[in-house]
């Protein structure tokens, strides 16, 4: 397929309910629209929906799975008022968002039978998110037949990472038999950013060393040297590392080995360290959202600001680690919702980061707010910086360059070992 006949290109993300769309014009990237279709499989299923720069319009839809959910998109998309598309058939190609791709794919790929068993495979790493992934896919290849669907997966940019990074500290076999590693997520994030802020700093990405942090509901770091990974703070999951709104971050392992010999079942501890600790544990207030807890603290609420503390601390603490292991660093990258948007929450990091030359703008930090701008001052020997992130834009672009750089048959998964 050559590159001057790909032009709209279909970005899916489908979650345990959810199924999240956008539709890009690739001769511009220029987003044509976006929706979200949440609580599938409930009588309130919801589609909110964008046509372009618009404002967003919410339909109530009955959608009792993904297939029936994709259905409700294309309607929307080809709807004479609302819609882009004249025909469905517009539609060229189709890029999938995958969470998990274990060791199997350190680059995007062109899905197929084999493909879409390795991604059921690595369902074991992953059990609430590659199972739906694999239904978008393939929901997409009935509803868009012949079309090009192509893996794009949050653990591939990390694959770089060496053995002495990614191996944990037990025996040896337990890696062979289980594939038991650190994999590191949001890898489509951390290489969006790595890349917009190498045009914000004019230089190539191989000259330069970043340390990216995706601040989110879920949030992570990651050292890059020259456009390769050097280490990540998520793991096997997504569990380890910062503070994030509902999990717990680093803990002692021995911590579930106690809950358990208190007679606490798995499943409740997974559901506490992942759904109920974090933001949304520490700070009191019934939820994980930084707005909230920032809020909260602000009015004097104690537990709130400790919460707040937290999550500057350790995060302050990943990117100090990874600038000893760079040697140094070019900028230190802030994106996700709490990266663009949370001065209180940056100011909380920042503030922590002097002994590596990295002193707060007061207003630069107040000021920069969704879009790309430094936030440390002048004389700073270490800028930080914010680079809005676009999960959605970075999906269609590897799954642009994957269709136009080589034939389908040579577009498949390479080993990372």
């Amino acid at each position: 397929m050559s590159r001057q006949k790909i032009d709209k290109l279909l970005v899916i993300n489908s979650g345990s309910s959810s199924l999240k769309f956008t539709l890009f014009s690739m001769a511009t990237e220029a987003m044509l629209a976006r929706g979200l279709i949440e609580r599938i499989g409930k009588p309130s299923a919801n589609l909110a929906y964008w046509c372009g720069a618009g404002t967003r319009t919410n339909h109530p839809i009955s959608a009792d799975n993904h297939g029936q959910a994709l259905e409700c998109a294309c309607k929307i998309l080809t709807d004479d008022s609302e819609g882009v598309l004249k025909a469905l058939n517009e539609v060229q190609a189709i890029g999938h968002r995958v969470v998990h791709g274990g060791e199997q794919f350190n680059a995007p790929c062109l899905v197929s039978d084999p493909v879409k068993s390795a991604i059921m495979e690595c369902a074991a790493l992953a059990p609430l998110h590659n199972p739906p992934n694999l239904g978008g896919i393939m929901a997409c290849e009935l509803v868009f037949p012949g079309i090009p669907n192509v893996a794009v997966f949050d653990t591939a940019f990390h694959q770089s990472m060496s053995q002495s990074a990614f191996l944990y500290a037990i025996p040896r076999k337990y890696y062979d038999q289980y594939h038991i590693r650190k994999y590191g997520f949001h890898g489509t994030s951390h290489k969006y950013v790595m890349q917009a802020t190498a045009a914000f700093l004019k230089k190539p990405v191989e000259a330069l060393k970043l340390i990216t942090c995706h601040l989110g509901n879920g949030s992570s770091v990651t050292a890059i040297d020259g456009g390769n990974v050097i280490d990540t703070s998520m793991g096997m999951t997504p569990l380890p590392g910062l503070v994030m709104g509902t999990r717990c971050g680093d803990i002692d392992p021995a911590v579930v080995l106690f809950l358990a010999r208190q007679g606490m079942m798995p499943d409740a501890i997974d559901d506490l360290l992942n759904k109920k600790s974090g933001l949304l544990g520490v700070g009191g207030i019934d939820t994980g959202d930084m707005r909230d807890l920032v809020d909260a603290a602000a009015a004097g609420n104690t537990s709130a600001a400790m919460a707040l503390n937290m999550f500057g601390h350790r995060t302050a603490f990943y990117i100090g680690g990874y600038f000893s292991l760079l040697g140094g660093a070019d900028a230190i990258v802030l994106t996700g919702g709490i990266g663009e948007n949370c001065a209180p929450a940056r100011k909380k990091i920042v503030e922590r980061l002097t002994a590596i030359g990295c002193i707060l703008d007061e207003a630069q930090n107040t000021e920069v707010r969704g879009r790309a701008g430094v936030i440390t001052t002048k004389a700073s020997r270490t800028p930080v910086i914010i680079m809005p992130t676009n999960e959605e834009l970075m999906i269609a672009r590897e799954t642009f360059k994957l269709l136009n750089d080589a034939p389908a048959s040579q577009a498949t998964a390479s080993k990372a070992l």
